[in-house]
């Protein structure tokens, strides 16, 4: 059951409104778009990423993680709130994003380098259940990371950060996947062209 806190009160809330009934949705603070906009399909890709995300954590290889992922996952949340607002002087209301974000992930991703091997092929995706879903959640990363860009060149005001944060993550994504490659002494398999 969802929980929506209004007035700092627990209230329940039904999850069907039957407002989106006919193809429109609203943004936070109300303004009411196409199921189609731009705006929508880069939340909401960054919300499939997330689910993504939470199945690489459920990962018995994923496990040490854990923590790691749900940082992750809550910051996309935050990146979410921020492209489903559309007037900037409500944005103020949000959770701020903050770069100290991005230095997290270049950090783990340095950590992770030391431990792997230096890349001198391009590898193909594989090679363990827990290696594929963590490159399908880096493709999906790679998806909303052009669906925010497309805002961007909608003359849409998108904050850099989400952009460079979507970024980084996707080659977080990509040196994680090596890294329990390793853990779980699975063989890369590179890239050989016929």
């Amino acid at each position: 059951m969802f929980l929506a806190i209004v007035d700092n009160l627990n209230v329940k809330m039904k999850i069907y409104t039957k407002t989106g009934d006919k193809g429109t949705t609203s943004l936070l603070y109300g303004t009411r778009v196409s199921k189609s906009d731009a705006r929508l399909e880069a939340y909401g890709t960054c919300d499939e990423l997330n689910s993504y995300l939470g199945l690489v954590k459920d990962q018995e290889s994923c496990k040490e993680e854990y923590d790691i992922f749900n940082r992750i996952q809550s910051f996309i949340f935050t990146l979410g709130s921020h492209l489903a607002t559309e007037k900037e002087d409500t944005k103020g209301f949000l959770t701020p994003l903050k770069e100290e974000e991005l230095k997290f992930l270049e950090s783990e991703i340095d950590k992770m380098d030391e431990k792997i091997e230096p890349l001198k092929n391009f590898i193909l995706p594989g090679g363990h259940p827990a290696v594929s879903v963590i490159h399908i959640a880096r493709t999906v990363c790679r998806r909303a990371e052009r669906r925010v860009v497309d805002l961007k060149s909608l003359e849409v005001e998108v904050n850099p950060l989400l952009i460079e944060y979507l970024n980084r993550l996707s080659d977080f994504l990509f040196v994680y996947a090596r890294f329990v490659s390793k853990k779980q002494n699975v063989e890369e398999v590179p890239w050989k062209t016929n």
